[in-house]
């Protein structure tokens, strides 16, 4: 599904996942230092890593995948300290989606039990 030769950033701070194309073009452009529209994969997670975006650029216009795992958290890859995002290959964004704990991978933040 995924073009070979693409390629697939992983940010490595959680964002709001209310935020849309527009807010989620400029992280790209400011924080990321990528073009939205260069035909590469852009993975945000969510703050409790429940929930994540890809953005991208198919040619004619930018999509917006979302997903919600149904058990456990996305496990990140880890970044080098102060880096701003993790190039990966096809391989490991498809376990990444897949909700399989990677190798070497950060651990979640711990959380606050929710309140209903």
């Amino acid at each position: 599904m995924i073009p070979a030769g693409v390629q697939i950033f992983v940010a490595v701070e959680p964002v709001d996942m209310r935020f849309g194309f527009e807010r989620l073009s400029g992280i790209v452009r400011e924080l990321l230092g990528y073009e939205p529209r260069s035909g590469a994969l852009f993975l945000f997670v969510g703050k409790r890593r429940e929930t994540l975006k890809i953005l991208f650029h198919d040619g004619s216009g930018i999509c917006l995948f979302y997903k919600r795992i149904d058990r456990g958290t996305f496990s990140l890859p880890v970044a080098r300290e102060g880096a701003a995002h993790v190039e990966v290959d096809d391989v490991v964004l498809e376990a990444l989606l897949d909700g399989i704990e990677l190798s070497g991978a950060s651990p979640p933040k711990a959380r606050r039990p929710r309140v209903h």
